[in-house]
């Protein structure tokens, strides 16, 4: 335990550290939010990963869909590489970049105002971003309390207090400058962690084969291409979680940020491998929760027999990862979170300061004072998302699955075909924002589970842009 508490006490203090060296190098807004817009291929790439996966993924997603889909979870981990990451760079990365120039730009909601001519437009969609990011952040924080809950033995709120006290000075000090040169050690941190997590569960399971074979006792669908759930539950979590990077803001900003197109081309395949790796064993190691965990020799994971989803994956870490490297794994874990949180935090609180304050009330403010505004609503943000996870509404799966889902709705179909097509209009785009978020809310109060929710949207979204530009465009011809 003592190992544990100097080395995160260590670890606390690089990032603070780097935290200083970044506000001294933040000289601008521009340095703040986009460190100048002259950042590597290694550093965006890795930025990229770690902001993509976090605790939601290693706790949430890998605990539940790992219970539930056995390994039939795999494709996720593959599809979000394949689509969530390389396609996203390969399609997208340069034409994003080359936006950003063209429109002057530095967020998705100003994208939208110069691309569709409104304003209103803007203001619509920085107040989604901040709704909408609100509850993913504070899923990152309750996956993160959990695994300090488990590891430490502390109060859930002692956790959550001191994670949103710690994300609040790491990111109030430096910003993006600071996010850029960390997230780079975050990434080495989690490659050597899931390497280390990977062989240690095959070790405590017998091997690859054991492991299975158990899987088959248990379940045998478990081992099947299409879990027991089935095959819409398993598509919808992977549309959710491989289509929704095309235009979630705080994935788009890497590419604002990045150097060059040759720094994209490098990027998109690190990026990939790094997906690969993290997501693929974050979900085999969530498959094995079957035979590692039992209510009996694990109450803490169980209430009433039944699994409680978001307990599940801290209970494994702590069984089977021996003592000596549990630290690691919880770096590892750590240091996804704090990437994620920190590309959180810069886009919701931009959404305030950039596109609401500086877009709708002084349109005359200085470059400090908005720099300013963002270390406050950066607080602020951290604040409100530390008391959503407090109240603990949901388990991290749903809450992941509406916040993706609204966002991904609203901005899939009006960010992607302003970026390839001409002639989407602003009837289009807004129509296929406010039609996907609208059947992606609906759905979801209607008591559909949110990950179908959110995808069904998105489709929506998609497929509503072009056809409601064509529709209105012929409109005006005649």
């Amino acid at each position: 335990m003592s190992v544990k508490i100097i080395v995160i006490a260590l670890y606390a203090l690089m990032i603070i550290t780097i935290g200083i060296i970044g506000l001294r190098r933040t000289k601008s807004f521009s340095d703040f939010f986009l460190g100048g817009g002259n950042v590597g291929p290694w550093m965006t790439a890795f930025s990229y990963g770690t902001a993509y996966f976090s605790a939601v993924l290693f706790i949430g997603f890998a605990g539940k869909i790992g219970w539930g889909f056995g390994y039939s979870s795999l494709w996720i981990a593959l599809l979000n590489s394949v689509v969530g990451v390389l396609c996203v760079w390969g399609l997208l990365g340069w034409k994003i970049k080359q936006a950003s120039i063209k429109y002057q730009v530095s967020t998705v909601s100003e994208f939208l105002e110069k691309r569709y001519n409104s304003k209103s437009f803007k203001l619509l969609s920085s107040i989604v971003i901040f709704t909408f990011l609100i509850p993913y952040s504070a899923a990152v924080f309750m996956g993160l309390s959990y695994l300090f809950t488990s590891n430490f033995g502390i109060e859930y709120w002692h956790a959550l207090i001191f994670m949103g006290l710690f994300t609040s000075i790491y990111l109030v000090l430096g910003g993006y400058k600071s996010m850029a040169m960390i997230d780079l050690i975050f990434g080495i941190i989690m490659t050597a962690g899931v390497i280390i997590l990977f062989i240690s569960t095959v070790d405590k399971g017998g091997g690859i084969a054991n492991i299975t074979q158990s899987l088959q006792e248990v379940d045998p669908g478990l081992t099947e291409a299409i879990g027991p759930p089935g095959w819409w539950p398993l598509l919808s979590l992977i549309i959710l979680t491989s289509i929704a990077p095309f235009a979630m803001p705080q994935l788009i900003q890497k590419f604002y940020a990045i150097r060059d197109r040759r720094s994209i081309r490098i990027g998109m395949l690190v990026s990939t491998f790094f997906a690969l790796l993290v997501g693929g064993v974050a979900y085999f190691i969530g498959s094995t929760t079957r035979i590692f965990l039992s209510p009996e020799a694990n109450p803490g994971a169980f209430s009433e027999g039944q699994p409680v989803y978001d307990r599940l994956m801290p209970e494994l870490l702590v069984n089977v990862i021996p003592e000596s490297l549990s630290v690691v794994i919880l770096l590892l874990i750590l240091s996804a979170s704090m990437s994620t949180l920190a590309a959180l935090v810069l886009i919701s609180s931009s959404s305030l300061a950039k596109d609401f304050y500086h877009g709708f009330i002084n349109q005359r403010a200085s470059d400090k004072r908005l720099t300013l505004l963002m270390r406050i609503s950066s607080a602020f943000f951290v604040l409100l998302s530390v008391i959503l996870a407090y109240i603990n509404p949901d388990t991290i799966v749903s809450i992941l699955g509406v916040s993706w889902g609204a966002i991904g709705s609203f901005f899939l179909g009006p960010f992607i075909w302003g970026i390839i097509w001409k002639k989407a209009n602003i009837y289009g785009g807004l129509g296929s924002a406010i039609l996907g978020l609208s059947i992606c809310l609906g759905l979801y109060f209607y008591g559909l589970p949110s990950p179908q929710a959110g995808s069904i949207g998105m489709i929506v979204s998609f497929i509503a842009n072009p056809l409601i530009s064509i529709i209105f465009n012929k409109k005006a011809i005649s």
